[in-house]
């Protein structure tokens, strides 16, 4: 489980077709010798298992393995050498819940529509897919990115956020803009609650 705060921003800086597998090795800032082997860790949202573990130019790395289905989920399948990606190491007990509770379990990929940059912070309206839209709410949570945010307004399938200075300076967000893809997970919480309306209906 994971809370939607970014702890460091890492690179991705090897990727290897492997099977039906993609193997990519990505660089951060974290001390290789707190990164247990098989840990989870949320790379732009996706939870994904450090199979390896060393140091590259200086740096951390570690290894992860994309299965088909998270090729296809997520905006993983697009990911390329040099690629900036926001990361949040699993949470362990006891540990400050900041955000809202985020399974790194990503259901689709969403579009950034416009970005409207004002006095050092940033609006972002985005596009859900169709069949996730049902399930944001105006000032519930949701996970871009892997960036725990609040819902500012709700239009049909889209909405807006407002990213304040610091969220623009330590994550991937201030390069983000108009026509970006990003990994979206609606807040498990709206989700549950969807299923047991319609199985009451």
């Amino acid at each position: 489980m994971f809370t939607g705060l970014v702890s460091d921003v890492g690179e991705v800086v090897g990727v290897a077709p492997k099977g039906d597998l993609r193997k990519l090795r990505i660089a951060c800032a974290y001390d290789a010798d707190t990164i247990a082997l098989g840990a989870s860790i949320a790379c732009s949202g996706v939870c994904m298992t450090a199979t390896h573990i060393g140091h590259f130019d200086g740096r951390t790395f570690f290894d992860v393995d994309a299965a088909a289905e998270t090729l296809a989920r997520t905006t993983v399948g697009v990911w390329t050498q040099g690629r900036k990606i926001n990361l949040e190491r699993s949470l362990k007990l006891g540990d400050e819940l900041g955000g809202h509770m985020v399974s790194g379990h990503v259901d689709g990929v969403a579009h950034v529509v416009s970005r409207r940059d004002f006095d050092g912070m940033a609006e972002f309206v985005v596009q859900a897919p169709g069949e996730l839209a049902k399930f944001i709410a105006q000032k519930g949570s949701v996970a871009l990115d892997g960036t725990s945010l609040t819902v500012n307004s709700v239009e049909g399938d889209c909405f807006s956020v407002l990213l304040i200075p610091h969220t623009l300076a330590v994550t991937t967000w201030g390069a983000r803009g108009q026509g970006d893809v990003l990994n979206i997970e609606v807040d498990q919480m709206a989700r549950y609650a969807a299923r047991l309306i319609e199985k009451r209906l």
